[in-house]
């Protein structure tokens, strides 16, 4: 089958597209004809080699964990999938190696969902680990709850995008920081914009007097720091980018495959509640452009690689 592997940690230039051996199949996974891969920044962090101390890698790696696809065949253990079936996947394992950016990838069961029928191939690949970061801050880490008031720090980027979607179906009222030029893309999706830079507690404080009853961190640093001056008394702080968010109090959220989860995004978007936008679609050997997109991190919504 086609892929696109590397065989050393590096730059985008280091990936390679070529012929590489059709993945085995276990007893509770499925072969999953690949039709659209979405690019994460964890991707390329990893084949940078910055979690390397966390995760071995077993090269050559063939990178990407998201996924949409159709069941091609099943494992013997199998019986929540059948041959044809539309699925979905955040397909992280143990070990990176076998990854999504191929023709074919062998997915356990328990990374799959059914594909929501109201999202093509390239707007579905772009749900899985965004739309679970999302959601599991959401729910879990800040218990979002009908009535809250929540900000969202970098609410038109992949995650940001899809967690005040989220937020606003759980009911909430929902702020979002983002650059200008994205704040009618944001009030399209039910947020009030406040633009980032100096002054953006103040900007804050304005929509949201008391405080606000929880934040979600999608970008560290700065933004972090000073979100729980913004907090109601008893508000909740979570963040998907920097540790440092535990010494002040907050949770740090790294996602993790969950079929329940990923079901109810994919409920969301069939009933219309949750969409997903595709800022760009390369085939699968021009990932490495994919990447390069990705990396400069100034993309509305999600980056896509297709395969025929």
């Amino acid at each position: 089958m086609k892929a696109i592997t590397y065989r050393t940690y590096g730059s985008p230039d280091v990936l390679e597209y070529g012929d590489v051996p059709e993945p085995k199949l276990g007893a509770d996974a499925v072969l999953v004809k690949v039709k659209a891969a979405s690019v994460n920044p964890v991707d390329w962090k990893i084949q940078a080699g910055y979690l390397d101390s966390l995760m071995d890698a077993v090269f050559p790696v063939i990178p990407g964990w998201d996924v949409a696809g159709v069941v091609e065949r099943v494992g013997v253990g199998v019986t929540e999938f059948a041959p044809g079936d539309e699925v979905i996947g955040y397909v992280r394992e143990d070990m990176v190696g076998r990854g999504t950016f191929a023709e074919y990838v062998a997915a356990p069961v328990r990374t799959l969902a059914r594909k929501p029928a109201a999202l093509t191939f390239e707007e579905a690949a772009g749900l899985p680990l965004a739309g679970l970061t999302a959601y599991q801050a959401l729910t879990r880490a800040l218990e979002i709850k009908p009535g809250d008031t929540v900000l969202v720090h970098a609410a038109a980027g992949g995650v940001g995008s899809l967690a005040v979607q989220i937020a606003t179906a759980l009911g909430a009222r929902v702020i979002g920081t983002a650059s200008a030029r994205n704040h009618d893309y944001l009030r399209a999706l039910g947020v009030e914009p406040v633009a980032y830079g100096e002054g953006l507690a103040d900007r804050v404080r304005t929509l949201a007097p008391r405080g606000v009853d929880a934040v979600l961190d999608l970008v560290g640093g700065d933004a972090l720091q000073l979100s729980p001056g913004l907090l109601a008394e008893g508000g909740r702080l979570a963040s998907i980018a920097d540790g440092a968010v535990l010494a002040l109090g907050g949770h740090y959220v790294f996602v993790r495959p969950d079929t329940a989860d990923l079901t109810a995004l994919a409920d969301l978007a069939d009933s219309g509640r949750l969409r997903v936008e595709v800022a760009a679609t390369f085939p699968l050997e021009k990932a490495a452009d994919a990447q390069r997109l990705n990396a400069e991190g100034h993309t509305r919504g999600k980056i896509v690689v297709t395969i025929a």
